[in-house]
């Protein structure tokens, strides 16, 4: 008799340890501190997941712990990552055509950045990340804008003879064609720049204008409202195998997470933007509005710098340029 209870409960604790052993676990990494809000994302995504009872796990390796920030989009091709948050221009180096996800004046705002990622031009990204075994599960862009140490920046003139720093190479090169000299750095060494003089204009997203206390060097600050010429687009992406890999209740678990998330990234962004103009605003910062003529004047110069040369650089530039454009 306590032979067979004993055979019945090691069939029972068996049971359970395989229900374990099956559930499956997908690994994540970004670069962000968990109060960033594409932390948040992921972390909405995991929990979703997790809650939805479908033997699926995310784990998250936040704070560039698992991979460096530009070296995530290559192993998550070769599927030794399951899932990032990132920007995707980082991997421009693989597919040029990535490029095109940071690039002055193609995205106006975030309600039209929306529009874009439900685009054939985005369609046509998704063809080229699909060559490399990668899926897109939630489409995000975050904004920025310009600050001044001396002076307001809405438009193309207002940087001419400026020392500037700008958030891409492709903005180096708008800004070069509007008279500014450019200094190369990351967007946590503007604050020292501004500081000792090296900088008097800088271009950065709207939370690294926050985070790194921009505010406390400039007199004034562009920031991105009805229109913005920074816009980056930073999704969260998966191997495309991975997720081909998970059963049905799986893959309908996480593709109804990723749509809550992209739902609440979208806000979020809106959020911040205006979040940092009052923060500018509360440290007594002016607060310069650029005009949908001036958006216009930018994308002007930027047709002869930065997108000739996206043309020049990639063999169906002009045609996912164009797509791009085409959306209104």
């Amino acid at each position: 008799m306590n032979m067979k209870l004993l055979t019945t409960g090691a069939v029972i604790a068996l049971m359970a340890f395989s229900g374990v052993a099956n559930a499956t676990e997908l690994r994540l990494s970004h670069q962000w501190s968990n109060k960033d809000i594409r932390h948040k994302v992921a972390q909405m995504v995991a929990d979703d997941v997790a809650a939805a009872d479908v033997d699926l796990e995310i784990k998250i390796f936040g704070s560039k712990s698992l991979f460096k920030p530009r070296e995530q989009y290559k192993p998550l091709s070769r599927g030794q990552l399951d899932m990032t948050v990132l920007p995707l221009s980082y991997a421009g180096g693989q597919q040029p055509s990535y490029n095109l996800t940071l690039m002055p004046g193609l995205v106006k705002n975030h309600d039209h950045a929306a529009r874009l990622s439900e685009s054939p031009f985005m369609d046509a990204l998704e063809a080229k990340m699909a060559e490399d075994d990668v899926m897109v599960l939630v489409h995000g862009y975050l904004a920025g804008g310009f600050a001044g140490k001396d002076k307001c920046i809405t438009k193309p003139e207002d940087v001419a003879g400026l020392q500037t720093r700008a958030a891409g190479k492709a903005f180096e090169q708008m800004l070069a064609g509007a008279g500014a000299s450019i200094a190369s750095m990351a967007s946590s060494e503007i604050y020292n720049a501004m500081q000792t003089g090296v900088l008097s204009a800088a271009n950065t997203s709207s939370s690294s204008f926050v985070s790194y206390r921009i505010y406390e060097q400039v007199s004034c600050y562009t920031p991105a409202a009805d229109v913005a010429l920074w816009f980056m687009y930073q999704p969260m992406l998966m191997n495309k195998s991975a997720f081909e890999g998970l059963n049905a209740a799986q893959q309908e678990a996480l593709i109804a997470a990723s749509a809550k998330a992209q739902a609440f990234y979208l806000e979020e962004a809106k959020k911040e933007d205006a979040a940092s103009t009052q923060v500018f605003q509360d440290a007594g910062v002016e607060i310069a509005e650029m005009s949908l003529a001036d958006f216009e004047a930018w994308r002007a110069l930027a047709q002869t710098t930065s997108y000739a040369q996206f043309v020049a650089d990639v063999p169906d530039g002009q045609t996912l340029l164009d797509l791009a454009l085409a959306v209104e």
